[in-house]
């Protein structure tokens, strides 16, 4: 059987999939969403800034580094650039991977050494320019209160601001870590999508997407928790749907509803291909939702897919079927990739309690 090599995005997570069999018992794909035009559809200051940064990037490599370019063009892969610019070299590509075209393979990427830090990638930006602005601002503080030698009540509010910019810098740094998961190997298992605490398990009449019953699980995510995203199941990306809307509090029932979302609408690799829906959902703090998935990729359970920028909401909806065993209950803290949150159990099967 052939294989075909799959592009997965973001932390260089390519894979080689059987080609599809039985085809005519798969979904087709759909369309790419229209408003999907990069990895964050919300936009924002720092996005912009990156954008601006590139171009001086790629103006400096054109004249100053030909030889690098020429190389990097030789080691390209693909057919077409459906970037919005010229692409040089992989970093190009970091927020357009969802549009397909060009590519390079881990080996013949000098970039891939970012993948190995234990920080999320697409946070990067984030992490050097506010952890930058919130440990400069601490260090000013600082230097301001010993050199003018304050004293009393000046005193303690200097000491105070420095150290209050250093926890911050810390919460910054503690938000965009992106640690490793060992993701449990069973039959029918559902991962959890998201890190953070179970505030909604509910039956739900019809699913537009499943076609049929089923049962959506909400964790909240805070500020403390690890916002990546991962696979719940192996399964290929059918489509993806992206919605504006408001930023309330996430912990909020109607927040489901009303705020800014993207569902990513999945269909599993193995029979009998169960559709499920991972929904990522702004939160009031959280304004940012980055996926850098497209129709058609297909990932195993546990693979990163995408985040949420601080506090937020993911959504899990699962087909409601008869050997459908639901193994958390709402208050469970539950981490992304690790924590089993459903399995559909077989006629027959010894492990109805793969957690």
């Amino acid at each position: 059987m052939s294989d075909v090599t799959v592009e997965t995005g973001q932390n260089s997570e390519r894979q080689s999939t059987p080609a599809v069999t039985q085809e005519a018992a798969r979904l087709p794909l759909e369309p790419m969403d229209p408003q999907l035009t990069d990895i964050q559809p919300g936009g924002g200051y720092i996005i912009r800034l990156e954008q601006w940064w590139g171009g001086c990037r790629r103006w400096y490599l054109k004249n100053f580094r030909s030889d690098y370019v020429a190389r990097m063009q030789q080691a390209r892969r693909g057919e077409e650039n459906c970037c919005p610019h010229e692409v040089l070299d992989p970093r190009d590509l970091k927020y357009h991977v969802n549009q397909g075209g060009y590519f390079w393979d881990p080996k013949d990427d000098p970039f891939t050494w970012r993948d190995r830090l234990p920080f999320a990638r697409v946070g990067l930006a984030e992490l050097v320019l506010l952890c930058g602005a919130a440990f400069g601002g601490a260090a000013l503080a600082a230097i301001l209160t010993t050199a003018w030698q304050f004293d009393g009540i000046a005193q303690f509010v200097g000491w105070l601001a420095s150290g209050t910019l250093a926890v911050v810098g810390l919460l910054i740094a503690w938000f965009f870590r992106d640690p490793h998961r060992t993701v449990p190997q069973a039959e029918g298992l559902v991962v959890s999508p998201a890190d953070g605490k179970i505030v909604t398990v509910e039956e739900i009449d019809h699913d537009e997407f499943i076609e049929g019953p089923a049962v959506l699980i909400g964790i909240f995510l805070s500020i403390f928790s690890v916002h990546i995203n991962r696979m719940p199941v192996d399964g290929r990306v059918i489509g993806l749907r992206y919605r504006e809307g408001k930023c309330l509090n996430a912990l909020r029932p109607e927040s489901a509803r009303e705020n800014e979302q993207l569902a990513v609408r999945l269909e599993g690799n193995n029979v009998p291909h169960r559709r499920i829906v991972v929904r990522q959902i702004t939160g009031a703090i959280a304004r940012r939702i980055v996926c850098w998935l497209k129709p058609g990729d297909e990932l195993k359970a546990g693979r990163r897919f995408g985040m949420i920028k601080l506090g937020s909401r993911t959504e899990l909806v699962v087909p409601q079927e008869d050997s459908l065993e639901i193994k958390v209950k709402v208050g469970d803290l539950v981490r992304a990739g690790s924590s089993v949150l459903a399995c559909y159990v077989q006629a027959g099967s010894d492990t109805r309690d793969p957690s």
